[in-house]
């Protein structure tokens, strides 16, 4: 495993290792860990692994839920789709706000579909949207902060550490 990998892996543990912290509602690094693995792990599998696993670890201490299955499948899917980006801050800025987005949309549709909570109409899917728009507003905002700290935390890695800069990921 090469330098680069040890510290972008560092980096996405201690943000999860965060998410023990007092913070609002999903006001988490969740996307960000997603997006920092998806742009800088060139092999997908470390993309993909790295941040489930580091979720993996502080939701032993968290605790599991019902739901997991839909908030693992949106980091696999997350951690996939930014590969495709460049590192430039416009794109980790809208990417920040899609993820955020996206992680809403299905976690959201899997509270709808696994609870008891709303009834399986539209107007269910509706409530169980409309009762989430106050974690949407946090998670963009936490993410959009997250994402600005995991990869200038990277940044400043890279231009510090010789190794951080030359190894391959």
């Amino acid at each position: 495993m090469t330098f680069k990998r040890v510290v972008l892996a560092i980096i996405i543990l201690m943000a999860a290792f965060s998410r023990l912290l007092p913070h609002p509602p999903n006001f988490t690094p969740i996307m960000a860990m997603c997006l920092l693995g998806g742009v800088y792990f060139k092999n997908r599998q470390f993309a993909v692994v790295v941040p489930l696993l580091a979720m993996m670890v502080s939701d032993l201490v968290l605790g599991f839920h019902g739901t997991m299955i839909w908030v693992y499948s949106s980091i696999v899917v997350i951690s996939l789709s930014a590969s495709l980006l460049k590192p430039k801050m416009m794109n980790l800025g809208f990417a920040s706000l899609g993820s955020s987005f996206f992680f809403f949309v299905v976690t959201n549709f899997g509270v709808w579909i696994t609870s008891s909570f709303y009834p399986k109409t539209l107007m269910g899917l509706g409530a169980c949207y409309t009762a989430g728009l106050p974690f949407l507003q946090n998670a963009m905002v936490g993410d959009l902060m997250y994402v600005g700290i995991l990869f200038g935390v990277f940044e400043l890695a890279k231009r510090s550490i010789p190794q951080v800069s030359t190894d391959a990921v």
